[in-house]
């Protein structure tokens, strides 16, 4: 991908666009602002959002039906905890539930005790969870999820079949993960990203999972552009990247390139036909 003037080309199909956004405000951000060894305590045990965060979730929403990427987005992947499954549903999924339509919700009412609406599964992306783009992982029970079979009741039309565990078996009481730990496993996780076959996905997840990884990105960018990826995600932020595949890691064929030549004639370049002339 060499460069021209500061630019890059590079084949479409070799690219995804990703959409990042970490969750909305939860109530272990609303504790820690006062006191952060509230993190240790299990009052947190996978926290879930604040009424402020149900706000700015709101908001998001309207942004991404504003802008048009509520259209174009294909798949949504969600870490498995409830803060960041109740901001993607209530961001990327359709509009209010209500009895009678034939289509299991995304979330019932009232999940965690928010008086939130029952949110439908109409009208929008699937969503799949994965475990790899969880937060860092131990020692903080507000990152400590529930069981999955909990989880399928709370959140219906979520895909949950790539998590193998029903119970959290990656963390741990009294190991955090450190900071190239969570690298290891985000790079897994974008790896995994090329075997699939949307072009377009949003990915909902946390500030340490994005912020450490998206440091690995952008060394060979302006260093306003290397800011502009790696700094500190706030609640409810949503950064859309494009991803390339220099190494050949997927094996999309173009959905737009055409052949030509069809039907086979004459095509000699201008330039050498005019060197062939006498």
């Amino acid at each position: 991908m060499d460069s021209a003037g500061g630019l890059s080309l590079y084949p479409s199909h070799r690219c995804k666009t990703i959409h990042l956004v970490r969750h909305a405000q939860g109530t272990h951000n609303v504790a820690m602002e006062k006191d952060r060894s509230l993190l240790q305590s299990y009052d947190y045990f996978d926290a879930q959002l604040s009424p402020l965060g149900w706000q700015q979730v709101d908001n998001l929403r309207k942004h991404v039906h504003s802008c048009g990427i509520s259209k174009t987005i294909e798949l949504v992947i969600v870490s498995p905890l409830l803060r960041t499954m109740q901001t993607a549903v209530g961001t990327f999924g359709g509009d209010e539930y209500k009895d009678g339509i034939n289509a299991p919700p995304l979330m019932v009412a009232n999940v965690g005790g928010s008086n939130h609406p029952a949110i439908s599964s109409l009208h929008c992306p699937p969503f799949l969870a994965v475990e790899l783009c969880r937060e860092r992982l131990g020692v903080h029970p507000c990152d400590k999820r529930r069981s999955i079979s909990e989880y399928r009741t709370l959140f219906p039309a979520i895909d949950f079949s790539m998590i193998e565990h029903d119970n959290d078996v990656m963390w741990t009481p009294d190991n955090r993960e450190t900071n190239d730990q969570i690298v290891a496993r985000g790079l897994k996780f974008l790896n995994w990203l090329w075997t699939r076959k949307e072009k377009e996905i949003a990915i909902v997840t946390h500030s340490a999972f994005l912020f450490e990884l998206m440091k690995c990105f952008g060394n060979d960018c302006h260093p306003s552009i290397k800011s502009e990826i790696c700094k500190y995600f706030t609640n409810c932020e949503l950064r859309s990247m494009v991803i390339v595949d220099k190494s050949m890691t997927g094996l999309d064929i173009s959905r737009t390139n055409y052949p030509g030549k069809i039907p086979r004639g004459l095509d000699l370049p201008s330039d050498v036909a005019t060197e062939k002339q006498p």
